[in-house]
């Protein structure tokens, strides 16, 4: 333990000296500060307990830095965590973050959303989901697939930032950002398999393998998962029940359980070496159930189908331009959905507007649909992106990241129904007006590529630069500033600043004081949908902005025991929501503003190496 602190002693010494000001070490001999250093080792405080060693974060500038130090409130998750607390999903580990809550989409459908602060609407694009750092969203509904659901054991950390990330990540990163980084060969090192069965006839299985080859570090990853859904989770009364008491029918199927049903399965492959890294990720659903349904009217036949394929180059080098370390990065990501919707149950009357729509007015007549109102929409969505980023280090006391990149857009759509417009035309009086009651049977028209699709197809480019800087402007102050400019070429452009000043108050009390803007433009379905029974865009929408202000507090007064404190306000214009405008059809309005202020408080104590206590408030 001796030689232990006079190593140590050496070493902040060293460090001590060089960064005093001149006539400071002019004025004290070297004796008296390694007298100092010995005295400071000799307490009965350990080193720990003087010098944090904080989880490392990568989502909120960029770079690796340590939580404490980060212009952000942030929670890193890693997978011994994930084990630890007995998580299966993504959903499960996210309950856990403060701030965050895990709720039922507004839909219908079985989709989740991650609400931030509060800050949230029914499909939730206002959260940035990265795998590992690679944005994932579908260009379609700037969210996630509305059944998508994540198993974690090829997890190895979730990186949640709360706030806006728009300097950093660009206009999707809104109420906050949640990176997905996943296990490499080392960390798997070997092959591991697992199985587990539960309640609702449920299954998961997975299989991974990682291991060093002729220089590559490769790690492989299979997951799979079912489950038959849970019965009791009943509707009392739907969409449908309204119907039947204005049209005498009796199609309900409530009271009814909800359509919980999924099978999955999740591919993972990773290829490390030297400067290069090849990342491929396939996720599947098949024959998903719709929860209560794509109009919240239940059904027997709903079924969801959908793939998502992500692939990504990484080239990373610290030699080709003296004193930068530069990464170039090109992805593709490709994600296609098959949705057979019964829009209504067998042996529903519906009222039929003039244009063909359920419930638009002026109504045209009644119609029963003897099998149900059907609808298949078959979704392709596509994003080519290239981006470049660099850091400078070379300014004494800065570290400069630079950034910059495109990214192509792409949305195609089929579109099979038996009804609304292309199938039903009131205006020709094919309709009677009411009461008379006409007969629409199971056939589904193919409106593919005509003005009757409930959407057109659509595309975007997009461009951005951005910049920040990492100022040590004193020992112990440090302040991040950045600025990212974004153009879409449909929408226009934005810029989005931050600033947070980082303040080491002492050993164990970080104190950050943080600012930030982000910007939301509407997505393809907010802007264009038509001819839907469920969803209608709006062209004459505003973009969703919001000015984040945010204290925090990070207290870790020894290394097993960490408290966190921090306290936010925001003020955020536009919120773009489906608004009720029809019996079953909803209209993407600009709905309200939003002020908040609240504040969140975390625990966390390592009692024992097997043995950690966590809790927060928000």
């Amino acid at each position: 333990m001796k030689k232990k602190l006079q190593w140590a002693a050496g070493i902040f010494s060293c460090l001590w000296l060089s960064v005093l000001p001149k006539p400071c070490v002019q004025a004290a001999s070297v004796e008296e500060k390694m007298s100092e250093i010995r005295e400071m080792f000799s307490s009965p405080h350990s080193e720990e307990e003087y010098y944090r060693t904080d989880r490392l974060l990568v989502t909120a500038t960029g770079s690796l830095v340590p939580v404490f130090k980060a212009p952000s409130v942030a929670s890193v998750i890693t997978s011994d965590d994930i084990e630890a607390m007995g998580a299966t999903t993504l959903d499960e580990v996210l309950e856990t973050v403060p701030g965050l809550h895990v709720g039922a989409s507004g839909t219908g459908l079985l989709s989740s959303i991650y609400s931030i602060r509060g800050i949230h609407t029914s499909i939730n694009p206002q959260v940035l989901l990265l795998f590992n750092g690679v944005p994932f969203q579908m260009p379609n509904n700037g969210a996630r697939l509305l059944t998508f659901r994540m198993p974690v054991a090829d997890i190895s950390r979730i990186e949640v930032v709360r706030g806006p990330g728009s300097a950093v990540h660009g206009a999707d990163a809104f109420a906050g950002t949640i990176n997905i980084i996943t296990k490499d060969g080392f960390e798997i090192d070997g092959t591991r398999a697992g199985i587990r069965a539960g309640s609702f006839d449920s299954l998961d299985s997975w299989v991974q393998h990682g291991g060093q080859y002729q220089g590559w570090d490769v790690a492989a990853s299979v997951e799979y998962g079912r489950s038959h859904g849970d019965d009791d989770r009943v509707v009392d009364s739907d969409l449908q029940s309204a119907l039947d008491s204005i049209t005498g029918t009796n199609a309900s199927l409530a009271p009814g359980p909800l359509d919980t049903r999924y099978e999955q399965i999740d591919a993972h492959l990773s290829m490390a070496k030297d400067n290069w890294t090849f990342t491929y990720w396939f996720h599947g659903q098949d024959d998903c159930g719709a929860g209560a349904g794509i109009s919240n009217a239940l059904a027997p036949n709903n079924e969801i189908d959908s793939e998502q394929f992500l692939m990504d180059i990484k080239y990373r080098t610290e030699t080709l331009v003296k004193g930068f370390d530069i990464t170039a990065r090109l992805n593709h990501i490709y994600q296609h959905a098959d949705a057979f919707y019964q829009v209504l149950p067998a042996g529903s009357i519906a009222a039929i507007g003039t244009d063909g729509n359920i419930g638009i007015p002026p109504i045209a007549g009644l119609v029963l649909f003897s099998d149900g109102s059907y609808g298949n929409p078959q979704l392709s969505d596509s994003t080519t992106a290239f981006n470049l980023e660099a850091f400078y280090e070379n300014i004494p006391s800065h570290r400069i990241r630079m950034a910059g990149g495109m990214s192509f857009q792409d949305d195609h759509v089929e579109q099979y129904k038996n009804n609304g417009p292309g199938v039903l035309d009131g205006t020709t009086r094919t309709l009677l007006p009411p009461p008379a009651i006409n007969f629409q049977g199971p056939e589904l028209t193919d409106v593919t590529g005509t003005k009757w699709a409930y959407l057109p197809d659509n595309n975007r480019t997009l461009w951005n630069v951005s910049l920040q800087d990492e100022w040590s402007i004193v020992p112990k102050w440090d302040l991040v500033a950045g600025i990212r400019y974004d153009h879409y070429s449909d929408f226009g452009s934005t810029v989005n600043p931050r600033v947070a000043l980082i303040w080491e108050t002492r050993y164990d009390l970080t104190t950050k004081v943080m600012y930030g803007t982000a910007f939301r433009p509407p997505n393809f379905t907010e802007q264009a949908a038509r001819n839907n029974p469920s969803v209608l865009g709006n062209p004459s929408l505003d973009p969703e902005t919001i000015q984040f202000w945010e204290i925090a507090f990070d207290y870790q007064p020894t290394a097993d025991l960490r408290a966190v404190l921090s306290a936010f306000s925001y003020e955020l214009e536009d919120l773009i929501e489906y608004v009720p405008s029809g019996p079953t059809e909803k209209t993407a309005r600009n709905f309200k503003d939003q002020d908040g202020q609240g504040f969140e408080l975390e625990l966390s104590w390592e009692v024992v190496d097997s043995l950690t206590v966590r809790g927060n408030y928000a």
